[in-house]
């Protein structure tokens, strides 16, 4: 089957039963964690997919807001309008069946300090308030992508590591130890009849002198 020798005996066997067991609990916990992880993707693909739809929705706004703003005031408005802060963003992290991935985030957006210069129109104004949100739902839905990337690829490895056992290694080791048990018992066989051949002619043997 493999090519590989098959070691001899009942300690042989033993072995092969011993790994092809290993094997096939090994399968079972992997497909355990595989639907487990599955699920896990589901959810998580929802939730990138909801997140997309609102950082859209939310960029949409800050975008209709700053071209208003725009249009009163004139580009050079908009120049003045950057800030010196920058926000921030924390992301915190879960483990699922041994994989790390982003369970949520913390974005603290930048804020106007009185040195900064004074916003111009009232979309000017709008428009910041709706890139603040902008920036908040991005920072969600990068982190629900990374979940979901994280959890999607050890699926794969996953799913891999069972069509692997199921496929190849458990079908080998079950073909080794079918050849193990037909060879120990063709080695059996052969002593029994070695046993009963030398039972035979030790009774022939013996009667042959008592004749004598």
């Amino acid at each position: 089957m493999s090519g590989r020798r098959v070691s001899p005996g009942r300690a042989g066997r033993l072995r092969l039963r011993r790994r092809l067991d290993t094997a096939l609990r090994g399968a079972d916990v992997l497909e355990r964690k595989l639907l487990f992880l599955m699920d896990r993707e589901r959810v998580l693909r929802q939730a990138e997919e909801a997140a997309a739809r609102l950082w859209s929705s939310r960029l949409r706004e800050a975008e209709t807001w700053l071209l208003r703003g725009t249009l009163l005031s004139g580009e050079q408005a908009l120049a003045q309008a950057a800030t010196v802060d920058r926000a921030t963003v924390t992301i915190a992290y879960t483990t699922a069946m041994g994989v790390q991935h982003p369970a949520g985030v913390t974005c603290t957006p930048a804020a106007r300090s009185p040195d900064d210069p004074t916003l111009r129109n009232s979309a000017l104004v709008r428009a910041e308030a709706a890139y603040r949100d902008a920036v908040t739902t991005a920072a969600e839905y990068a982190s629900a992508r990374e979940a979901t990337r994280r959890v999607a690829a050890e699926v794969r490895r996953t799913r891999q590591r069972v069509r692997a056992l199921r496929h190849h290694w458990i079908p080998l080791l079950s073909g080794e130890l079918a050849a193990a048990e037909q060879s120990l018992e063709q080695t059996e066989h052969e002593e029994s009849v070695r046993r009963r051949w030398a039972s035979a002619s030790g009774r022939a043997a013996v009667t042959g002198s008592r004749r004598v």
